[in-house]
């Protein structure tokens, strides 16, 4: 059973929250998902996810960032124009801001004593620049993250600045998202600053779990490898899983779980069971 909230950001945007686990809030130990690029709180292993980690004692959220791209339709792109205008420093402060307010008792006024996130792809990174800044977070898992988020080439960059706008396909819908040059904008001026991902990794200072698929064609294992060599090896785990890709073998609409993810949740559960208690 899930619980659906809204929590409204500082600049008034609302982030869509499904809390799992309600009998687990006086454990006082959260989970909180961050779903990445094209992604939503709903797609695919999101809900399942969610139940497995509140089945452990978890107290669970998921969320979608305000322009993900998602509205009324939990599973359907319908608010595109909002799609364009999406940052990666938007969704850097709006997980901030989520994590702020939940450590001040957002859920029952119940304050969490640990609290962990688990990123999927670019939100593994956005799960790691928030961490790094953020004394609340405890442990962090990454799924199949990007160590680089600048992933265009000059040529790309020349056009997108010319037409203001870079179209990206979404191959499950069929249909091209657009992102407007503002996104590009916000990389290059803060590259260096909020948005360094080895800075990040180099000063996060908590247990932290890489999971990757070796068969990864969307995010290569290097880039977990990477995130690795940044790492503080004392306190870091890679977690490579053979012979599986991005999602580790689930689909969006959900058909059920698989070998290898099934796999990814033991482990992770395992990493959280020791680093949250």
């Amino acid at each position: 059973m899930s619980k659906d909230l809204i929590f409204e950001t500082s600049d008034r945007e609302k982030l869509h929250i499904s809390a799992f686990g309600e009998n687990n809030l006086a454990s006082k130990k959260y989970l909180i998902f961050v779903h990445g690029f094209k992604g939503f709180k709903d797609w695919g292993f999101g809900p399942y996810l969610a139940n497995y980690f509140a089945d452990k004692g978890f107290f669970v959220i998921t969320f979608n960032f305000s322009h993900n791209g998602i509205g009324d339709d939990p599973v359907e792109f319908s608010e595109l124009d909002k799609f364009a205008e999406n940052t990666y420093s938007r969704e850097v402060n709006e997980l901030s801001e989520l994590i702020g307010s939940v450590k001040s008792g957002f859920f029952n006024g119940v304050i969490p004593e640990k609290i962990g996130l688990i990123g999927h792809s670019r939100g593994g990174s956005i799960s790691l620049l928030s961490a790094s800044k953020k004394e609340e977070i405890d442990a962090v898992v990454t799924w199949s993250a990007v160590s680089n988020l600048d992933r265009y080439s000059e040529r790309q960059k020349e056009e997108w600045k010319k037409k203001g706008f870079f179209e990206a396909l979404n191959s499950r819908t069929n249909k091209m998202m657009r992102m407007n040059y503002s996104l590009l904008e916000d990389l290059e001026k803060n590259k260096d600053g909020k948005l360094n991902l080895e800075r990040a990794v180099k000063n996060l200072n908590k247990p932290l779990m890489i999971a990757h698929g070796d068969q990864d064609l969307a995010v290569s294992k290097k880039e977990a490898d990477q995130l690795y060599e940044w790492s503080n090896k004392e306190m870091t785990q890679l977690f490579i899983l053979n012979n599986t890709g991005h999602t580790f073998d689930i689909k969006h609409p959900f058909e059920g779980s698989s070998e290898k993810f099934d796999k990814l949740l033991s482990a992770t559960n395992n990493f959280f069971q020791k680093q949250l208690n």
